[in-house]
């Protein structure tokens, strides 16, 4: 991973006002990195992002994708099987089904495959904002899967 992280940032709809205080809390060290944003919950970071540069000039790295349950889960999930996603911060709401769950526990299991680090609540991503590899590079390992599909194509 190079300095400048790949950081997608994904909310539950009751979980998009603390996925918001907390881009606020680190807009700094978030506008050092390219964003990468699934449906509402980006331009909720957008909003929150601009509020915060309203003084200053240029602009921030950000994509948006579609909404989660419009196809959003399942393309972040490609992103990160092409290598294109370093960090997945995503304010998961545990208490509340959504209509898109499978969605949902596909794109853990990928992040898991892949060996992204993930942070699914506001103090893992504290933890992960904070960590001394966030800002510098750091060497992802990802386990060989050479075998697995081997034997999968001879089954």
């Amino acid at each position: 991973m190079q300095e400048k992280k790949k950081i997608a940032l994904v909310a539950h709809d009751n979980m998009k006002r603390d996925l918001a205080e907390w881009v606020d809390w680190n807009w700094e060290v978030l506008l050092k990195h390219h964003l990468i944003c699934t449906g509402t919950t980006g331009k909720m970071v957008a909003k929150t992002l601009m509020d915060r540069r309203s003084n200053e000039h240029g602009r921030f790295d950000i994509s948006f994708l579609k909404s989660g349950p419009l196809g959003g889960d399942q393309q972040l999930g490609a992103l990160i099987s092409e290598g294109e996603i370093d960090v997945l911060i995503f304010f998961w709401d545990p208490m509340m089904p959504q209509p898109h769950d499978v969605d949902v526990k596909a794109l853990l299991r990928i992040a898991t495959v892949y060996n992204v680090p993930t942070a699914l609540n506001r103090s893992s991503a504290d933890f992960l904002i904070s960590s001394p590899f966030f800002d510098g590079e750091y060497v992802r390992t990802i386990k060989d899967y050479k075998a697995y599909i081997e034997r999968s194509l001879n089954q």
